[in-house]
């Protein structure tokens, strides 16, 4: 009995390569025409991040850190603002809504940069105390 179009056992074959047409159809394939051949098991798949990666090694682009947001450039913070900023992580190491509006005015930047210098600044933190264990 001829198993149907799609059955587990006609779409096992055709991933292998044993059923390249519908039952019933007789269509020959050109040599270098058919389906491409799968990636043997040794040899790992690209990966969405590695075809990213690549394109942005591509010409005319720069190389862009993973993850890094485009068109943003890397806060520097001045010497007087990272002053600040370690007092007050000193003091409280979780910033609470009045003190970062606080802070941000005092330093010129956004609320969003101050909570994440004190989420970067836990993380330091944590591993600086895991590290001295």
């Amino acid at each position: 009995m001829e198993k149907g179009p799609f059955s587990v056992e006609w779409l096992a074959r055709s991933s292998r390569g044993g059923a390249r047409e519908m039952p019933g159809e007789s269509r020959p394939v050109p040599p270098g025409k058919g389906p491409p051949l799968q990636t043997p098991p040794c040899v790992p798949a690209d990966s969405p991040r590695d075809r990213e990666a690549a394109e942005r090694r591509s010409a005319g682009h720069e190389a862009v850190p993973v993850g890094a947001a485009p068109g943003r450039p890397r806060t520097k913070f001045s010497a007087a603002q990272l002053q600040e900023l370690e007092r007050s992580f000193r003091e409280q190491r979780y910033i609470g809504a009045g003190e970062k509006r606080r802070l941000a005015a005092a330093l010129n930047l956004s609320q969003s940069q101050i909570k994440t210098w004190f989420q970067n600044r836990r993380m330091k933190f944590k591993r600086q105390t895991q590290d001295a264990r």
